[in-house]
Parts: structure tokens; C-alpha cells; sequence
């Protein structure tokens, strides 16, 4: 048997490391969280290589006395708690005490720092978490932790992580969100030397919203405030009609920390119920304000899944406030305005115009109007020439037809002079009136002869004889579903959608060159959350074969120039989306999945829609591919067609036991 041992503190390190850091980003999360909590009102955050090579966090907070330096990078070593009574109402953002110390064991790390009012400052090196000597240094007053090689003496580690720009875009989407939850904070990103955002701080967090997230997303926001005793919410969320196809834009602060909550996202897309179109969602940047000992953040190591005391009311919050801010949007207060006059005090200013009056009232003005008008002299100007003509008096449809056919004579190149026939007033497309003669053509004029018959229009061919086909289509229900009888007797309902979703997944995956694409008259702006927009830069070309053609419009915004040809122009913009989300969950690890994922989103956008009138011919379609075996489940797996008996009909009707 084993003989039981006290782990190194090495090794029980590299355990710590391996819950708090998984990724460059978990180090800047904990660095940051620690500025916040050190009082800093500016922060900066500057990587090379997605973070890998070098991470730097610098504040302007209290900092750390000299003397307590090497404390700092011990387990379980903080200032933020003091009892067990604390851990019941954490105000803080850190209070584990193993963010420095797990850090510093799988990296190269440099801290300087200085207390505010002290002449200078001290600086520590630590490699793989043996500490150095503290030194004293020249620094400004707050803290810079610098991170080198991260994960240099884990190799094993390193093959987890993803593409440099994918670590970028995660560390660039946790200092959005600590920028939103923190308004009053300045917070400025480098990447690579090049500043990619740089929130004010001055505490309004609409600046901050404008800041992160872009124009466009803030144009389209409402302000939401509710109060429920001791219980806030505040923030915004997008109006229905700005819906998107993904919660990426969804975010939330309980407390000022970022949290990912079912709850929370129930309660806001319950607010939405009935105002936003199916398969859309709401964007909201929420702060949740509540006190210390109603929820419960430490129950995930990473702090970002909590637990309330009171869900219902929680819930009724965020539901109640929501709403209001809905309906004053739908229904906004015009203070100041001038209520409008009844329709009896309306005066028209001209009183010829919609007067209202009865049909003897009508008859008495026509009247005396038709005499005035008979008697007054009509002017020069509106006198009309009279024209002699040898045209018989006809209706409006054969003198419309006989035009037609004379613009045709007129047009020939050489008219042949003729006798003029007796033409009857019997041409195709007026109403039958008796022939009457027509007097001669004045010589060298041509005469109009009757306008020749259309061709009779050939009949279109069914798709398939009904001789040979062995089912027969009933008819559609909720114009979604296809009813369909075959020889057996048996009846089969078919999701159109889903059918069709189909063959247009099998037709995609069939082709080896790129989707056709249509160029758009206007260019589409579609804008993205960071992790979505880092993303689309680095798949152009993946999408370009899906029939996408993109460019960088800046601050999160990607330019569209032209959408696969199969894709509405109305829904390019959200497939867009969606495929964005894909990509920026980094999809699976094997590339045929991960393209199959794609091109089940393509499809299904292509595909016609559940509630869409259909071509009889479409239905055909659809149900010989389906009844021949060939789709069985659309790409998501759901299936395209459900089997109804006739003995489980007849069990329905209690016509059999």
C-alpha cells in the first residue's frame, strides 16, 4: 500500500495554478481584480503574443509595503479577509489568496510597487515561484506586475492553449467587461504596442458602453432602473426591434463582478416575451446590486457562477425592471406637449376640402354648381381644340387594342395599301360590341388589321407522373407541415423546414468549390463582441468559401460585401452573427466538424421557414426525397418526418380497442 505524504509546496502550486490559471486571460483576470480592489482609478493592461510571452497590469492603487512582498506570493496569504464571518458578505473581487502565488509558479515574474505618500518603491523577482531578494526601485505610486514565459516550466500545458490571437481576443473581452462593471475606472488595453480601447472613467456607464462595445450597439439602448428595497438593477438593454442571433451581448454584474447566470438571462428574455422576433435575442449590460450576504460567490473557483438567497425576488427584479423600461419606451411620457384638440373644435381652413355633409346636401350643391358653372364663360386657356376623326365610337378596351395593333402596322418597313375591310369590333382583349363599318383609309395610310391570336401557352409537365409515385399528398398544416399518404395506408407529417434544411446541408457539404455569393448593392454593418470580431478577422477566408466576403469596419464592426447566394439579404447580418459565435467558441477539435457545424448554421437560413405559403411543386419535392429514404434527420438531428398509422388513427377514434 502507498505510504500517505504532505504534498511540496512546488507541486501543491502547480495544483493551484492548474484551477485559477488555465490561460493568459485567467492571469489578467486575477492581476485586474486585485488593482480594482487596491483602489485604482487607472489601469492598464498591455500584452505581446496573446499574453504569453508578456503580460503587464499597472494601477494607480495603494499598492504593497516592501516588507510585505514575499507574504504576498504565499497561499492563502491576503488582506481581504480577516475571520470566517467575513466569507458571509464578500465585498471584494479577490479574497482566495492564491491568485499570486499559483501565477507565479508557472511563470517568470517581476512586481514593482509603492505606496501612495512614500518616497520609493520595491521590486521583486520570482522564477517558477521561488522568490528572490526585495530591492528597492523607482516606480510611480500603485503597482505593475509584469508575467514572462507563462507556462515554461508546464510544457504540457502549453499545447492546450489556442492561437495567439484567440488568448488576445479573451484577454480583450475580460477588460471590456471589467471596464463596463466599473465605470468610474480607467481602463486603456495594448496589444502589441497598439492601443485597441480606452474607457474615460468618469463614472457615467453609458461612456463606458460607448467605449467597449461601439456606436452602433449604443444607439440602440434603453436605460433600465429598478429598485426593490435594499435590491437594484441598473444599466441598459437593446430595444426589441435591435434582437440579435446570439447572446453574446448579454452581460451581467452582481455587485460589480462579472457573472455568467441562467437567472439572470431567464428573467431578462422573459421581459422580452411577445416583443422580439422568434430565434432573436436581447443585448444588456446589467449591474445587479444586492447586499453581501444574498449571494453566494464562492462556489467556482473562477468567481463567476453565483448563488442567490432569494431567486424568486431576484428574478422579479430584473423581470419587473426590464419591462418598465420596455413599456416607457413603447410608450414614452411627452411632458410639455399640447394635448390634442377635440375633432368638433378642429377648424378647416379651407372649407371646400373633406366637408361632411348628406346626400340631399350633395345633390343641392352639385346642382346649383352645374348652373353656375353652365352659365360663367369658360377661359382662353382651358378652351380644347375639337378634332375631326373617322374613328367609330368604341370603348376604352378596343380603341386601346386597335392602338396596338396600329403602333405594330407602324413599324413595318414596307405597308402594303389595301381596301379597307370591314373591321369588327370583336378584338382580343376588349368586350364584344357590334362590327361597324370602318370608313376607308385616306390613300398611301395603311390599314389596321386584326390583331393575331396568342399562341396557346404550352401545359407545364409535373414533376413526377402520379402513375408512378407511391404516396399522395394530403395537404399542409399550419403552413409548416407536410400531410402525406402512401400505399400502406399510413399518414406522415413532414417539417418542410427541417426537410429542406437538409438537402440544402447535403448540397453545401456536396460542393467542392466555394458557395456562390451575391454582391450587395449597400454594404451591411454587422457589429460584433470582441471574442466575435477577433474571430471573423482571423476566418475571412473561411468565409469567403462560405460565400461571405468581409471586411474590418473598426471598433468591433465587420463590413459585409456580399452573402451566399442562397441567403436572404434580411437575415445576412444574423447569419453572419452566428457564425461568428461559432468561430469564437473556438468550435471542434477536428476541422470536418467544425465546418459541418458552419454549414448546418448556412443551411438552416437558407432554408424556407415554418409559416411560409409553398408551391405545391416545392411539396413534391420535398416529400419524394423524404419518403424515398434519402432524409431521414435534418443537420441538427431532429427528425423530418413522423409515422401515424392507420390503427393508431383508428385507436384515437375508439374505433378499435
Amino acid at each position: 500500500m502507498p505510504h500517505i505524504q504532505q504534498l511540496s509546496p512546488h507541486v501543491a502550486d502547480l495544483i493551484a495554478a492548474g484551477e485559477v490559471v488555465e490561460r493568459p486571460a485567467s492571469v489578467a483576470k486575477e492581476l485586474l481584480e486585485n488593482a480594482i480592489d487596491a483602489g485604482a482609478t487607472a489601469v492598464t493592461v498591455e500584452i505581446k503574443d496573446g499574453g504569453m510571452t508578456y503580460l503587464r497590469v499597472s494601477d494607480d492603487g495603494c499598492g504593497i509595503a516592501p516588507a510585505e512582498l514575499p507574504t504576498a506570493f504565499l497561499r492563502h496569504a491576503t488582506s481581504k479577509l480577516r475571520t470566517a464571518e467575513d466569507l458571509a458578505a464578500i465585498g471584494t473581487l479577490g479574497f482566495r489568496g492564491e491568485a499570486l502565488a499559483a501565477i507565479s509558479s508557472v511563470s517568470r515574474l517581476d512586481i514593482f510597487t509603492r505606496e501612495r505618500g512614500a518616497q520609493s518603491g520595491a521590486t521583486l523577482h520570482l522564477n517558477g515561484g521561488v522568490p528572490g531578494e526585495v530591492a528597492d526601485a523607482g516606480c510611480p505610486e500603485g503597482t505593475s506586475v509584469i508575467v514572462r514565459d507563462l507556462f515554461y516550466n508546464t510544457p504540457a500545458r502549453l499545447k492546450f492553449m489556442k492561437r495567439d490571437s484567440a488568448e488576445a481576443t479573451a484577454i480583450s473581452g475580460l477588460v471590456t467587461h471589467l471596464a463596463l462593471s466599473h465605470p468610474d475606472i480607467s481602463f486603456k488595453l495594448l496589444k502589441d504596442n497598439e492601443e485597441t480601447l480606452h474607457t474615460p472613467g468618469d463614472g457615467d456607464l453609458k461612456s463606458a458602453v460607448y467605449a467597449a462595445l461601439g456606436r452602433e450597439f449604443t444607439l440602440s439602448l434603453v436605460n433600465v432602473a429598478g429598485r426593490d428595497g435594499d435590491l437594484g438593477v441598473d444599466g441598459f438593454v437593446t430595444r426589441p426591434l435591435n434582437g440579435r442571433g446570439t447572446r453574446s451581448m448579454q452581460t451581467f454584474f452582481v455587485n460589480g463582478r462579472l457573472v455568467k447566470s441562467q437567472l439572470l438571462t431567464a428573467a431578462l428574455e422573459e421581459a422580452y416575451a411577445n416583443r422580439i422576433m422568434k430565434g432573436k435575442f436581447p443585448g444588456c449590460v446589467l449591474c445587479v446590486t444586492l447586499p453581501f450576504d444574498m449571494v453566494d460567490v464562492n462556489v467556482h473557483p473562477a468567481k463567476t457562477i453565483v448563488k442567490f438567497v432569494g431567486e424568486k425576488q431576484v428574478f422579479d427584479l430584473v423581470y419587473h425592471g426590464v419591462m418598465d423600461a420596455l413599456d416607457r419606451e413603447a410608450k414614452p411620457e411627452r411632458a410639455g406637449s399640447p394635448a390634442p384638440r377635440p375633432a368638433q373644435e378642429t377648424k378647416n381652413p379651407r372649407g371646400d376640402f373633406y366637408q361632411s355633409m348628406t346626400a340631399e346636401q350633395f345633390r343641392a350643391q352639385s346642382a346649383a354648381g352645374g348652373k353656375s358653372a353652365a352659365s360663367a364663360p369658360k377661359p382662353a386657356s382651358a378652351a380644347k381644340p375639337a378634332f375631326r376623326t373617322s374613328i367609330p365610337a368604341v370603348d376604352l378596351g378596343e380603341l386601346s387594342g386597335r392602338a396596338r395593333a396600329a403602333d405594330f402596322v407602324q413599324h413595318e418597313e414596307t405597308p402594303r395599301p389595301a381596301p379597307a375591310p370591314q373591321v369588327s369590333a370583336k378584338t382580343p382583349g376588349a368586350p364584344a360590341v357590334p362590327a361597324e363599318p370602318v370608313p376607308a383609309a385616306p390613300v398611301g395610310h395603311p390599314t389596321v388589321p386584326a390583331a393575331p391570336e396568342p399562341p396557346a401557352e404550352p401545359e407545364q409537365e409535373t414533376l413526377m407522373p402520379e402513375a408512378v409515385v407511391p404516396w399522395r399528398i394530403a395537404g399542409e398544416v399550419l403552413d409548416t407541415y407536410i400531410v402525406c399518404e402512401d400505399a400502406d395506408k399510413t399518414v406522415w407529417l413532414i417539417d418542410k423546414h427541417a426537410a429542406h434544411e437538409r438537402v440544402n446541408f447535403d448540397r453545401f457539404k456536396a460542393q467542392n468549390t466555394p458557395i456562390m455569393s451575391q454582391t450587395l448593392l449597400a454594404p451591411l454593418v454587422a457589429q460584433l463582441s470582441a471574442a466575435e470580431y477577433s474571430a471573423v478577422l482571423d476566418r475571412l477566408e473561411l468565409l469567403r468559401s462560405f460565400g461571405f466576403t468581409c471586411e474590418d469596419f473598426g471598433d468591433g464592426a465587420v463590413l459585409l460585401r456580399a452573402v451566399p447566394a442562397d441567403i436572404d439579404e434580411g437575415d445576412a447580418v444574423s447569419t453572419l452573427e452566428e457564425l461568428a459565435g461559432k468561430l469564437s467558441e473556438g468550435g471542434r477539435a477536428d476541422p470536418a466538424a467544425a465546418r459541418d457545424s458552419l454549414l448546418a448554421t448556412l443551411a438552416c437560413k437558407a432554408s424556407i421557414k415554418g409559416g411560409w405559403k409553398s408551391d405545391e411543386r416545392e411539396l413534391r419535392v420535398l416529400v419524394d426525397r423524404v419518403q424515398s429514404g434519402e432524409i431521414e434527420y435534418c443537420p441538427h438531428g431532429r427528425p423530418v418526418k413522423v409515422k401515424l398509422t392507420q390503427r393508431e388513427i383508428e385507436k384515437m377514434f375508439k374505433r378499435i380497442v
